[in-house]
């Protein structure tokens, strides 16, 4: 392939990157995805199968490093927003000091039935669809 000058990617690759958290992600990506087609054209014939296949494993290990990281960061978000809506429940009921005796033992009771009652799961799996990628992406 003498001739062979660049590379353009199809399929599912592009909507996969899309998908990803940060825009540092986005252009780190669209960096690697286009940085073939600046060394293809000075390369020898005989080196352009070899360095096209190093790339696509670049942009594939790179691709799942993000992955990676954003199903991270979906967690953390995860836990972050149940915390959030268990202190909205424990603020919405003021009245909960007063009904809870002096005990420790009872205030803790009471905060973790707030916990279980707060509908964090109700709310969390109808936010977290929106957040990950597509299971058929790339």
């Amino acid at each position: 392939c003498k001739r062979l000058s660049s590379v353009e990617l199809v399929g599912r690759i592009h909507q996969s990157v899309s998908y990803l958290s940060l825009d540092s992600w986005k252009i780190g990506m669209s960096e690697e995805i286009d940085r073939i087609n600046d060394i293809l054209p000075s390369l020898p014939a005989e080196l352009k199968t070899t360095a096209i296949k190093q790339w696509m494993e670049s942009v594939l290990r790179r691709l799942e490093h993000y992955k990676h990281e954003h199903h991270l960061l979906l967690k953390e978000a995860a836990a972050l927003l149940e915390l959030a809506l268990w202190k909205a429940n424990l603020d919405e009921d003021d009245t909960l000091e007063a009904n809870v005796s002096n005990l420790s033992l009872d205030n803790t009771s009471a905060r973790k039935q707030r916990r279980v009652t707060s509908g964090a799961g109700v709310v969390i799996k109808g936010v977290l669809p929106f957040l990950r990628f597509a299971k058929d992406s790339a």
